[in-house]
């Protein structure tokens, strides 16, 4: 499981990295159609590729870290087992979807490549497959890592116990131990 935080946290920071240079890119575009009259071209296009690029790349993060969306109104209410039972029926949801939109991102990817697809017309044209296989592997990972939150949350079903804490609330030094 270290491995995969690891990698989670890593592309965390690529996708970070790509929205600090994305502002620099927007910001330029502005400046230039306000100040010059001339916009940064290819701007749109780069926009929509990003966007694409940085959700997926956070996707295993947030699902890792417990930052997913969640409503507890409910939930808080219910015994801890039905709790738990609920976790893991949420996890296993998780897994279908991700897995699903893995399975349905292979061939768009392939195809992307195959035929070198592009975004844009004229000054900038961005290639698709980046963003195409960004989202297999997004994806991918995403349905890897409800699979663990599944196991963990089955094993505290089995136990009667509370689920362990996501690993962004755990303490640097219990991580050390």
């Amino acid at each position: 499981m270290r491995i995969n935080d690891w990698i989670a946290r890593a592309l965390l920071t690529v996708a970070a990295v790509l929205a600090f240079l994305l502002s620099f890119v927007v910001c330029a575009d502005v400046l230039g159609r306000d100040l010059f009259g001339r916009p940064l071209q290819g701007t749109k296009e780069m926009v929509e590729m990003s966007i694409v690029i940085i959700l997926w790349l956070q996707a295993a993060y947030a699902i890792r870290s417990g930052g997913m969306i969640w409503v507890d109104a409910v939930h808080v209410l219910l015994p801890l087992r039905v709790r738990s039972a609920c976790d893991v029926f949420g996890a296993l949801l998780g897994i279908a979807f991700f897995a699903l939109v893995c399975w349905g991102s292979v061939d768009p990817a392939l195809h992307a490549w195959r035929s070198n697809e592009f975004e844009g017309e004229g000054a900038l044209r961005v290639p698709v497959w980046p963003a195409r296989f960004l989202v297999l592997i997004g994806s991918f990972l995403a349905a890897f890592n409800y699979l663990l939150l599944a196991i963990e949350r089955y094993r505290a079903l089995v136990s009667g116990s509370p689920p362990p804490p996501p690993p962004s609330e755990i303490k640097l030094e219990e991580r050390i131990a």
